[in-house]
């Protein structure tokens, strides 16, 4: 998953969730129409970075598979706090 895709589900969520409370959306049909209105918004943003950039958005990459960064190694002053 590319920074661009992340950002994408996170407007797309985010303007669920706005239209959901501006509508008080209370049943499942009326939680769907936000949710596909939503999706619309996320779509029509990606297309239109697709055709400015001419490059596709959507990776086959999976944000699980990516490699990890190693960890930081801890001071021992915090290794301590952490078992108190």
């Amino acid at each position: 998953m590319t920074d661009l895709e992340l950002i994408l589900t996170m407007l797309g969520e985010a303007t669920a969730t706005t239209l959901h409370r501006e509508r008080d959306s209370q049943d499942m049909p009326e939680l769907q129409k936000d949710a596909r209105e939503a999706g619309d918004v996320a779509g029509s943003t990606r297309k239109d970075i697709e055709a400015r950039t001419g490059k596709k958005v959507v990776s086959p990459n999976n944000y699980v598979d990516l490699p990890k960064k190693p960890r930081q190694q801890q001071l021992p002053e915090e290794q301590n706090q952490e078992e108190k």
